[in-house]
């Protein structure tokens, strides 16, 4: 008897991670989810954290589970990357204590989106730990940056170019936003890129017949403000968020420059798109965007052309990093600074959905929520306090008193005879 495969491709946990991100999605509710403020970490406020303490007792009491079950559930969500720990990025658990403290990460970077961490990012990210560290770096960072650096060789400029960029700009960050987004992208490495000797929660394993991304990703209509907020922090942080980067190609369209994030995007597409369609993407790309008299021409410089053209003769997947780096750089020295004064950007801010830091006396569960009533206006007040003091005058009135007094100022009257 023969068995067939039955085309079983996908990854084993993806299709059950759709009920965590829902669950994590709970958490993250202004009304009902965990309660996030500013926390101190050693000298440094950093604003939207939470405890592990408050985590767990959330878990516990939204499933109904008891504390044991509720840690492991904790632990399987921080080693999966949806929440990272502030203090102690290398170890992705989830402590119980009061004073550990977590975030919750980017939902861009949630293992079921329909992208992979890319060796050219993981390698920006050595080369910006190996300036900022001054070649200080683990054992086996050493060796994937080695390793790194031989195989995508042709490209190593363009490595190093964004890692001292990164860093110039992450220097230039307040101290809380640097220290919070270090730690968010340690643990980001540290699921996609595992050390050796730990396990790799990504592994592939067994595979399965049901294909998990089959249904497109929902994304929130309004971001919320701490979302919004962070397509300040630096230009990259607004292009690779979908919403923003809709919000930005809408304001670049109003300044008829909208297809310079249209080549952009065509180009990533063109590096991790489909690989056996290389050559008619880039003939088309070339043809769209380069080339004279095209529908949607870009404006880069001579020497830039010449590299791309001469490397459209035989296409690859990087063949239009330069002139894909030219707009890049274009876009954010010139497009940015404008799309973050302008109506649009401030638009989105003010539409934004608060953070649930706002609402400090609300509790993080619901039965220790206490129902807040707005008070009456003092005018009200005042007169509720003038309407009580009369009713009280006249139950203390003895009404036999008042009567004797008529009837002795009514007979003073008949005795006195008038003038």
């Amino acid at each position: 008897m023969t068995i067939k495969h039955q085309g079983q491709q996908y990854r084993p946990r993806m299709a059950f991670l759709r009920k965590i991100e829902d669950l994590v999605k709970e958490m993250q509710n202004p009304e009902t989810g965990i309660r996030m403020q500013s926390q101190r970490v050693m000298i440094t406020n950093i604003p939207h954290a939470m405890t592990g303490n408050d985590i767990l007792q959330w878990i516990a009491q939204r499933l109904w589970i008891g504390n044991i079950e509720a840690q492991n559930l904790g632990n399987f969500i921080v080693k999966y990357g949806y929440i990272y720990p502030l203090q102690d990025p290398k170890n992705l658990i989830l402590k119980p204590e009061s004073n550990s403290l977590y975030r919750f990460q980017t939902p861009y970077f949630w293992p079921t989106q329909q992208w992979s961490a890319e060796d050219t990012d993981y390698a920006i990210y050595l080369a910006k730990r190996n300036i900022k560290k001054r070649g200080i770096l683990e054992e086996y960072e050493k060796e994937n940056y080695s390793f790194l650096n031989k195989k995508i060789n042709h490209k190593w400029d363009f490595v190093i170019m964004q890692a001292k960029e990164q860093y110039k700009t992450g220097k230039e960050r307040k101290k809380a936003d640097r220290y919070a987004l270090d730690c968010q992208e340690k643990a980001y490495w540290l699921v996609h890129r595992c050390p050796p000797g730990t396990d790799n929660v990504l592994d592939y394993g067994l595979n399965r017949v049901t294909n998990p991304n089959e249904d497109k990703v929902n994304r929130v209509e309004i971001p919320t403000k701490m979302r919004v907020e962070r397509w300040a922090f630096n230009f990259s942080e607004l292009i690779r968020d979908p919403k923003g980067r809709q919000s930005f190609q809408f304001f670049l369209k109003k300044e008829f420059s909208g297809e310079n994030l249209g080549f952009w995007e065509a180009c990533e597409d063109l590096k991790y798109g489909d690989q056996s369609k290389v050559k008619e993407k880039a003939q088309e790309i070339y043809k769209l965007f380069l080339a004279p008299g095209a529908r949607r021409w870009i404006n880069i410089d001579g020497k830039t052309m010449d590299i791309t053209v001469k490397g459209l003769k035989h296409p690859h997947r990087y063949v239009l990093d330069a002139a894909q780096t030219h707009i890049y750089m274009l876009m954010k020295k010139d497009s940015y600074a404008r799309y973050l004064k302008s109506p649009i950007y401030k638009e989105m801010l003010a539409k934004a959905i608060e953070p649930q830091e706002t609402s400090r006396r609300s509790s993080s569960l619901p039965f220790r929520r206490r129902h807040l009533r707005s008070s009456p206006s003092p005018v009200i007040l005042r007169q509720l306090e003038e309407e009580a003091k009369a009713r009280e005058a006249a139950n203390t009135v003895d009404i036999t008193q008042v009567m004797s007094k008529l009837d002795r100022r009514s007979q003073l009257k008949k005795e006195i005879p008038p003038k």
